[in-house]
């Protein structure tokens, strides 16, 4: 009997004893058809390691005898389900099936036993492996470059990104990697398709090698970089014309997920962070596996047309094919990001999608905020060029560049403007204006490597155009951020960079925190609730609506050099 993939889907999905529960596995009747209670399945590194070589088959009878039951490479479903189920009924004495080039089931009624035999049966595979013959692979010689990650990282995004698409790029190395990327017949190995099948789906069928001189500079490896990206997508378009005649198929963006540039590491790529990450982790077992084999053996897998047939398969399409939001891809770095306004911008920004990093000065809040966020906190002092360059490094590690700046951070401070002191006049500027002058220009040289545009986003104030009567010191600056906003969005606006901002006022913060919001309001002679609603529409002015409104900015594609003020409504500090 036959059951389509689609048929199996849905006579699955009609009996779910839930329907809002997760779609069943396309290896459930797999599992359903053995009788034991208890089924493990794994992709064990030793046993991708034993099967896929020439003489996989005959090596797993010697390892593993009788009680192991042995199922040829058929692609998952219900075919594999009834294969699995054939190979069972000739011999039920069998407590473990190897699927060639896919993986291993062990099975009993007893979860410990069956947890414990797929332990014994792996472990035999590495004992194996530990015995045979092996010589070392014979690596390149590599030259010292002087380059680094965080240069190269945005150059590689910037290559890969389209009008309406923008990847995150990874960087890791360890021995590993640099093992299997230096081997002098790397492009060779790393060609012939992933260790397991459904590998494909998040790294594509072989990744791209880049060879780094010595004598490269960014602008040599860019050029370098663009030749084998261009070369890569062709060689795909090719595969994917050679393997999807007479089918009905919608290609796939040709686009590698993972690029080895000798000597310095791997470059994981994904449509998000978290797809970079498992694209990375399913990058590093295919090069420990493809290296071990090659040590021993010849590595040699399944045909491409079945690797074709799984990474074009809408089953395992449905692991990877989401929704996309409005800011997937992007990365958002936003200073003073643990304040009010910059965390409630966090929230707003990670909700549509991005890939969003929290730099703040204050080493407690961000040991605080890493207890209850899952993305990256930084450390860095905004006045210091040399902090924000190093926490950029490690935003371009680890994402692969900045798209949107929300320059955020600042301080307040008062008093008649005659009155000033030479220090505190000074703090106040390096606060409040060349601060942002420090965030945005390291921010704008990483978004000129991507060559993918980019936006700054910066909180100014209503000072900036109606001053505060003894507020000097803070205004000051805030009117020559006004300045600066319109001067990056006049100078790289060729590039497609974008510079808006945001004057807000009375938003209750740490800046207008409640003791001062209780000065103000008895100075005014008026309750604490109507000085917060003191706007032309007689209502309280939020952080959500600044995080609002920078959002707004960031997805507005044709404003640069706009300020879009978030006070509720005041005529004099109206912009026009």
């Amino acid at each position: 009997s036959k059951l389509s993939d689609e048929d199996m889907v849905s006579f699955q999905k009609r009996n779910l004893l839930n329907i809002k529960s997760p779609n069943p596995s396309v290896e459930t009747f797999l599992h359903a058809f053995l009788p034991h209670k208890f089924v493990d399945h794994t992709h064990a590194d030793a046993i991708l390691d034993i099967t896929n070589r020439p003489n996989g088959l005959k090596l797993c009878k010697k390892i593993f005898g009788p009680k192991v039951g042995y199922v040829p490479y058929i692609m998952p479903g219900f075919l594999l389900a009834k294969k699995v189920f054939e190979t069972y009924q000739k011999n039920p004495e069998v407590n473990c099936l190897i699927l060639l080039n896919h993986g291993i089931f062990t099975f009993s009624d007893s979860g410990k036993e069956a947890y414990d035999l797929m332990i014994k049966n792996v472990t035999l595979a590495e004992l194996a492996i530990k015995k045979m013959k092996s010589k070392k692979i014979k690596q390149i010689e590599l030259s010292k470059s002087t380059l680094n990650p965080s240069e190269i990282a945005p150059v590689l995004r910037g290559l890969l990104a389209e009008k309406d698409n923008s990847f995150i790029v990874n960087y890791r190395t360890n021995k590993d990697i640099q093992y299997f990327m230096n081997g002098v017949d790397a492009k060779k190995y790393s060609h012939l398709g992933t260790v397991t099948p459904d590998h494909v789906i998040r790294i594509k069928p072989y990744p791209l090698i880049i060879n780094l001189a010595s004598s490269d500079d960014i602008n040599t490896f860019r050029i370098k970089a663009k030749k084998a990206i261009v070369k890569y997508k062709s060689e795909y378009v090719a595969y994917y014309k050679k393997h999807s005649k007479k089918k009905k198929l919608t290609m796939l963006d040709p686009y590698p997920r993972i690029i080895y540039v000798t000597g310095m590491g791997m470059f994981s790529i994904g449509n998000t962070y978290n797809a970079a990450l498992i694209a990375g982790d399913v990058a590093e077992t295919n090069a420990r596996v493809i290296a071990s084999v090659e040590e021993t053996s010849t590595y040699q897998t399944i045909k491409e047309k079945d690797i074709f047939d799984i990474e074009y398969w809408s089953l395992e399409q449905a692991k990877v094919n989401k929704f996309k939001k409005s800011l997937q891809g992007k990365v958002v770095v936003i200073t003073g990001s643990l304040g009010t306004i910059g965390f409630e911008t966090y929230k707003v920004f990670k909700k549509q999608g991005a890939e969003v990093v929290l730099l703040d000065y204050d080493k407690s809040k961000i040991k605080e905020a890493q207890l209850h966020v899952s993305d990256l906190c930084l450390f860095a002092d905004v006045t210091n060029r040399k902090s924000v360059k190093d926490a950029y490094k490690k935003i371009c590690q680890t994402f692969g560049g900045i798209d949107i700046l929300i320059s955020n951070a600042g301080s307040l401070s008062s008093g008649p403007v005659a009155d000033i002191s030479d220090v505190d006049l000074k703090k106040s500027f390096d606060d409040n204006f060349f601060s942002h002058q420090i965030c945005a220009s390291e921010a704008v040289k990483i978004m000129l490597h991507q060559k993918s545009k980019g936006c700054l986003l910066f909180n100014i104030s209503k000072q900036s155009v109606n001053p505060g009567l003894n507020f000097g010191s803070y205004g000051l600056p805030k009117t020559a951020l006004l300045g600066l906003c319109k001067q990056y969005a006049l100078d790289y606006g060729k590039f497609g960079i974008r510079s808006n901002g945001i004057n807000a006022d009375r938003i209750k913060s740490g800046i207008l925190n409640s003791s001062m919001i209780k000065t103000r309001a008895k100075a005014r002679q008026v309750s604490i609730g109507d000085y917060m609603k003191g706007n032309l529409l007689l209502d309280e002015v939020t952080a959500y609506d600044v995080a609002l409104a920078f959002l707004h900015l960031a997805l507005s594609e044709r404003s640069t050099g706009a300020v879009l003020t978030v006070d509720g409504g005041n005529i004099a500090a109206s912009m026009r």
